[in-house]
């Protein structure tokens, strides 16, 4: 398969969704404080704000996947776009809180279903040749909305709109979630979709389309993965073989957000903020931090075949949890604030070349071919589902002391660094087939009929 116009269009806008995610989640950091004096918010109403969106993503990421199946990839993502656009509108227009916290869940929704779907949608028209960095794109924008967001808020801030300020700042999002909406249309299905739908024809006008040199092959190919799907089906993931890649799993993704990733970048403006910097200081420290997270990512993705992933996690770990220990320290002592942007960017750099560029890509190979869809969810629930507890407990924690989750934070990636050291097997260079034998995975009856 080559590369051809519509296939780079169907990817771009596929990875669009990625933006859209990013942007979404890290948006909101800017509104905080207005959000706290407009509606008169506790701390705890502020972690229910914030957290209002993770819990609509953990919903969605668990039933993405189904629908997905049902209606296709192409349809999901469209539903996906209009949930953003309703998510957007409602933020920005809010009559009060609670129709502010359904926006956000919506939301949610849609950042949820983006991180399941949109990947697929891109694997399952690129050429094989091409997979890996056209679905790296969707964690490329990611970041880069993330950066957006940030940017956004620091041009709004600079607008001087007293108290519609947060509502500008939430209402950047209706244009590409607009935008996003438009460009799904005039891409093709995917043709695996199709396939698993008996619509063989439209399949192989689908391949041909986006540039395969043989669609017959190619469909051939394809079928027989869908064939071999159907009868692997009915394997179940929590059986006593699979404990491992399960606590794998688990452990990756429950450590990713204990590493304190997600709070930062919700509260990124309030923690400056109680650091003595004022609003434009602190939204312009954030573009700061927004930019070191996207070129380490592009950095992590260029070593990460060639580094190897434990190797990545440890070394990301130690960084991680030297500079929450200095952060723990400047607010515990209250001085050398100086210090916090610096540290900061040394603990986003840090995080990016490691747990944000390996969670996912470890994750889909640990498990075997069988349940590596259920896996790569329980992995994903878990992620998520420890993001919006600690979302929600955050600010409770901080208004009490501003060091204590810093201080948590960076005792949990010493437990990383040694978890990781000790029990994490690296994957890199090994095929998923070697995998699944070097983790005791594969089946006695596989191992006899291979010897057949």
């Amino acid at each position: 398969m080559r590369l051809n116009g519509q296939m780079i269009r169907a990817a771009f806008a596929g990875a669009l969704a990625g933006l859209l995610f990013g942007f979404d989640t890290a948006v909101i950091s800017g509104t905080t404080d207005s959000l706290v004096h407009v509606y008169r918010l506790s701390p705890f109403q502020l972690g229910v704000t914030v957290s209002i969106a993770l819990i609509g993503t953990v919903i969605s990421a668990i039933s993405a996947g189904v629908i997905g199946q049902d209606i296709g990839s192409r349809a999901t993502l469209r539903l996906t776009a209009v949930l953003y656009v309703f998510s957007a509108l409602g933020s920005c227009f809010a009559l009060n809180w609670p129709m502010l916290l359904v926006s956000r869940f919506i939301g949610g929704l849609a950042i949820g279903a983006s991180s399941v779907v949109a990947p697929v949608y891109i694997a399952e028209i690129s050429p094989a040749a091409w997979r890996g960095r056209m679905v790296g794109m969707f964690q490329i924008n990611i970041v880069v909305g993330i950066l957006l967001a940030y940017l956004s808020n620091f041009g709004v801030q600079h607008l001087y709109l007293g108290s519609t300020e947060w509502r500008a700042e939430f209402g950047v999002a209706i244009v590409p979630a607009v935008l996003f909406f438009a460009m799904l249309f005039g891409i093709p299905q995917s043709p695996r979709w199709l396939v698993t739908r008996d619509r063989t024809v439209e399949a192989r006008d689908v391949l041909a389309r986006i540039g395969d040199v043989n669609p017959d092959a190619e469909l051939n190919e394809i079928a027989s993965a869908v064939r071999t799907a159907r009868t692997e089906h009915g394997e179940r993931l929590f059986v006593r073989r699979y404990a491992f890649p399960i606590f794998l799993a688990l452990s990756i993704g429950a450590l990713n957000q204990l590493s304190g990733i997600n709070a930062i970048l919700y509260y990124l403006n309030d923690i400056f903020a109680s650091a003595g910097f004022s609003a434009l200081s602190g939204g312009g420290q954030a573009v700061a931090v927004g930019l070191v997270n996207m070129l380490a990512t592009f950095a992590a993705m260029s070593v990460i075949d060639k580094m190897g992933r434990k190797k990545l996690l440890l070394i990301g770990s130690v960084g991680t949890a030297a500079a929450l220990a200095g952060v723990t320290a400047i607010f515990a002592r209250q001085q050398h604030q100086d210090w916090l942007l610096p540290l900061l960017i040394v603990y986003i750099f840090s995080f990016a070349i490691s747990q944000g560029a390996v969670i996912w890509v470890y994750i889909s190979e640990i498990f075997p071919s069988t349940v590596r869809a259920k896996g790569q969810a329980l992995g994903c629930t878990a992620h998520w589902g420890m993001n919006a507890l600690i979302a929600l407990t955050f600010p409770v924690i901080a208004v009490h002391s501003h060091a204590l989750p810093f201080g948590f934070f960076a005792a949990m990636m010493v437990v990383q660094f040694l978890v990781v050291l000790f029990v994490y097997p690296e994957t890199k260079g090994v095929s998923l087939e070697a995998l699944e034998k070097k983790l005791g995975l594969t089946r006695t009856s596989d191992i006899v009929a291979n010897v057949e």
